[in-house]
């Protein structure tokens, strides 16, 4: 009753049953792919609610102690308050190291999950146009979840989290001209710095954090907004979304994966040990550890700076030191690439219209190879950071490594991402449907050029492909459920075929395709030439010249009748 009559004075006062009602009937798709998103977002929860028992103990300075607790090698030592209290969150408090485990693992399934999520809107073409925007506040969030991850990881200002803070400073101070004063806003001084764990602590607990809600917030307002994306199957449109409602067979599937998330980062954290600081020791600015290696999302960086040679160069009489181009360069290039590939492809392919049916990621062999192409590269990065846990396990001289390692570095991404181009075409241009049925007829179909359309094969749903031909006119060809019809109209450009074919088939999805090889088609109109267009004008005077001529004979033949 009193539930009852709280919700009527809500409803009464902010019309909360048609809001209700409208969230409750959002149709969200079924494909087991659009599960990473939520996977971070839970990943995320975990992190606030392990994060939030953490605070409660954990003490964000390097003021000198005397730890006396249950650890007993490190009893009655003198070490930082932030690393006595990190031993004592482990051995001392109460589930501190559940909590410390789990937030830790959880960190890891965070990024991991927004990078797998990345990966499907990138090789499925769902950051195109409408979902630009959310494309760029999903790169955001990777950009501060690496930010996030990594103060956290150095806060416990024990040895290994020390090292890499001294990295990441030395890296800082490579920026020409800014790269001091970035430095000392960001570590409170020279390092290491009475003021750098606090400066942490701030960024790790309330700013990124509080950013990082904010942009989430704005990715859902969005998603509800645009409405979700979806692959391509019977009765799925540009217009629509198929798949099941948020009330109940959402609501319940998303709860049981949100339960599945938290038991798997709890297992872990209390079955599985990782970041064990005690072993490690305290920080000491005249130690390192080794074999260090950082969490895998930044490890990459890390392999760069191992492999990238020392070489310095001078610019405007400043000095860019060797740490500058594996680090913020490469750093740099990355996000920015990333930040700006919605609108590279729409430069690159010309396709300005909306789309809410997904790609298959056959369907653009190019997007395929770049993103093989990264993968791998960022791959090597990330052996090439265990160089030294390599050397110690085979007994190969890490320098060995190392110059194996540069080499792959620039042979082998080239290689996979012509591979993955050539499979791309071959399951386009063939009659294969996975990678496992490609045949030699396949291969070679592939390599020589795409005989049919993407979707031919297995793709229910109505589409329409846009091609240029060699002699750059354009034309578009219907596919639908057992049909299959041709314009017969050649266009100059690809504005006019596009018009054409969505005045022929409205709310059809429209794609462009490569031009086929071995259509013959008919010769396109083209406008005259300056040749032509002067000799029409002097037939056009000299017909009007004989017209007159003849006006004038008519009325004398007619005088000399009379």
């Amino acid at each position: 009753m009193i539930t009852r009559r709280l919700y009527r004075a809500l409803d009464a006062r902010l019309g909360t049953t048609s809001a209700g009602r409208t969230a409750l009937a959002k149709v969200f798709p079924d494909h087991w792919t659009f599960m990473f998103g939520e996977v971070a977002v839970y990943a995320f929860l975990a992190l606030l609610l392990t994060g939030t028992y953490l605070t409660l103990f954990f003490e964000p300075s390097t003021a000198e102690t005397v730890y006396d607790g249950a650890y007993q090698p490190l009893d009655g030592s003198t070490v930082s308050s932030a690393f006595a209290s990190t031993v004592a969150l482990s051995f001392d408090v109460r589930a501190g190291l559940l909590m410390r485990q789990a937030h830790h693992w959880a960190a890891l399934l965070f990024v991991a999950a927004i990078v797998v999520h990345l990966l499907r809107v990138f090789f499925t073409g769902a950051f195109r146009r409408p979902r630009e925007l959310n494309w760029v506040v999903g790169v955001t969030m990777l950009a501060l979840a690496l930010l996030n991850g990594f103060t956290g990881y150095s806060m416990p200002d024990d040895l290994l989290s020390g090292t890499g803070l001294r990295i990441i400073y030395s890296t800082v101070l490579s920026v020409p001209v800014v790269g001091s004063w970035i430095a000392m806003l960001a570590f409170g001084g020279e390092f290491p710095s009475d003021e750098t764990t606090p400066r942490l602590y701030i960024s790790h607990v309330l700013i990124v954090p509080a950013v990082f809600l904010a942009l989430i917030s704005l990715h859902l307002v969005m998603i509800i907004r645009q409405k979700h994306s979806q692959f391509p199957g019977p009765g799925r449109r540009e217009h629509n979304v198929v798949g099941s409602r948020l009330w109940p067979a959402y609501a319940v599937r998303s709860l049981s994966l949100l339960t599945g998330v938290l038991a798997a980062v709890f297992a872990l954290g209390g079955l599985v040990q990782i970041n064990p600081v005690w072993i490690y020791g305290p920080f000491h600015p005249a130690q390192a550890t080794s074999p260090a290696q950082p969490d895998w999302y930044v490890a990459w960086g890390d392999g760069a700076l191992r492999l990238f040679p020392p070489i310095e160069v001078h610019v405007a009489g400043h000095l860019i030191p060797a740490p500058f181009f594996p680090a913020v360069g490469l750093g740099t290039v990355t996000f920015l690439l990333l930040y700006a590939w919605p609108w590279l492809e729409r430069w690159r392919t010309g396709d300005k219209a909306s789309h809410q049916i997904l790609e298959r990621p056959r369907d653009r062999p190019g997007r395929v190879a770049a993103g093989a192409y990264a993968l791998t590269f960022f791959a090597v990065l990330l052996v090439a950071a265990a160089d030294d846990i390599i050397a110690r396990l085979s007994g190969i001289p890490v320098l060995g490594i190392l110059r194996t390692l540069q080499i792959l570095l620039l042979v082998l991404p080239f290689a996979v991402a012509a591979v993955a181009f050539l499979v791309a075409r071959s399951l386009r241009a063939g009659t294969a449907t996975t990678v496992g049925e490609l045949t030699r007829a396949d291969l070679h179909a592939g390599m020589t050029g795409p005989a049919a359309s993407p979707g031919d094969t297995d793709h229910p749903a109505e589409r329409i492909r846009l091609w240029r031909n060699p002699d750059d006119t354009w034309r578009w060809r219907w596919h639908g459920p057992g049909a299959d019809l041709a314009s017969n109209e050649v266009f100059l450009d690809r504005e006019g075929a596009l018009d054409a074919a969505r005045t022929a088939y409205p709310g059809v999805p429209v794609e462009q395709d490569e031009p086929p090889e071995g259509v013959v088609l008919p010769p396109p109109r083209r406008e005259p030439g300056p040749a032509t267009k002067v000799a029409a004008a002097l037939v056009w005077v000299a017909m009007a010249v004989l017209g007159r001529r003849a006006d004038r004979r008519q009325p004398s033949r007619s005088e000399a009748s009379k």
